[in-house]
């Protein structure tokens, strides 16, 4: 059985400051040691359940994070800038499952630890078919349209109910609970892996019974910039229409082009911000 981990950092167990999330960043090189030790508990609880491949990709920041050196070493690792399919490279039909790991809140949720979607400071709120939508609902939709069901979602509480609503009876672990965007209660790492690997081969040992999260095509892409000078430079994309100051579309029958998007619109959004200067 080949499974598909996607890893971000911000509902990794024990982070809750930004520094942690960045090259350079105070606390930021222990971050990537625990990010890699919740991704090694989810990859060893899947092996025990029967799991034979397991690809990991790093789905935060500049995709540069987890350490292969510590990596399990049953699993291959994605790593890297400019990966076309961004948070779900790698993601194959023939995965019988897919698990994120660390993943948050989506943007404006008031106990979400470190929560936004997509981009930090650029994005109000991302809408997908017309539904407002975090990051777990963009890259379920993805793995829906590959076939490819749920299995496990990992993070602080806000993640993990926002990921039961969406997709129903999902295997969960809360690594930490939401005090305020950058302050939460935490588990201890040694806690908090033992239960993503028990949830890990919970999932698996369950999958046949699990059913992707499919959209309807067509599939469109609202996003609500904060700033009309991104909404501007965005809407010069081919099929991407600018619908209010601030809020553009897009709109596929083909959910491969919505993952590629959001790497050009980070793009576009974070070289506007940084000449306009709130960007930081």
């Amino acid at each position: 059985m080949k499974v598909y981990l996607s890893v971000d950092m911000e509902g990794v167990t024990g982070l809750t400051d930004p520094e942690e999330m960045h090259a350079g960043g105070r606390g930021y090189e222990r971050g990537c040691e625990l990010m890699t030790a919740d991704a090694n508990a989810a990859v060893e609880g899947l092996f025990q359940a029967g799991a034979t491949s397991a690809v990991v990709n790093d789905a935060h920041g500049s995709t540069k994070n987890l350490r292969i050196d510590l990596l399990d070493p049953r699993a291959t690792l994605i790593r890297g800038p400019g990966k076309p399919m961004r948070m779900a490279q790698g993601l194959e039909r023939d995965h019988v499952a897919a698990c994120f790991v660390g993943y948050h809140a989506r943007a404006g949720v008031r106990d979400g630890v470190l929560n936004h979607t997509w981009m930090g400071k650029e994005i109000q709120n991302v809408y997908l078919n017309g539904e407002v939508c975090g990051e777990t609902r963009v890259v379920a939709a993805y793995a829906g349209y590959m076939g490819v069901p749920v299995a496990l979602v990992t993070g602080d509480e806000a993640v993990c109910a926002e990921a039961r609503e969406l997709l129903g009876d999902v295997e969960t672990v809360a690594v930490k609970n939401g005090v305020d965007k950058f302050a939460a209660e935490l588990l201890p790492p040694s806690v908090a892996q033992e239960r993503i690997r028990e949830a890990a081969a919970r999932a698996l040992s369950r999958v046949s019974s699990l059913r992707p999260y499919e959209l309807a095509a067509p599939y469109t892409l609202g996003v609500e910039w904060n700033s009309t000078a991104i909404a501007s430079g965005c809407a010069l994309i081919p099929g991407v229409k600018a619908v209010g100051p601030r809020h553009t579309e897009f709109s596929t029958d083909d959910f491969t082009q919505i993952m590629g998007l959001f790497g050009i619109f980070a793009m576009i959004g974070g070289q506007v911000a940084c000449n306009s200067g709130v960007y930081g």
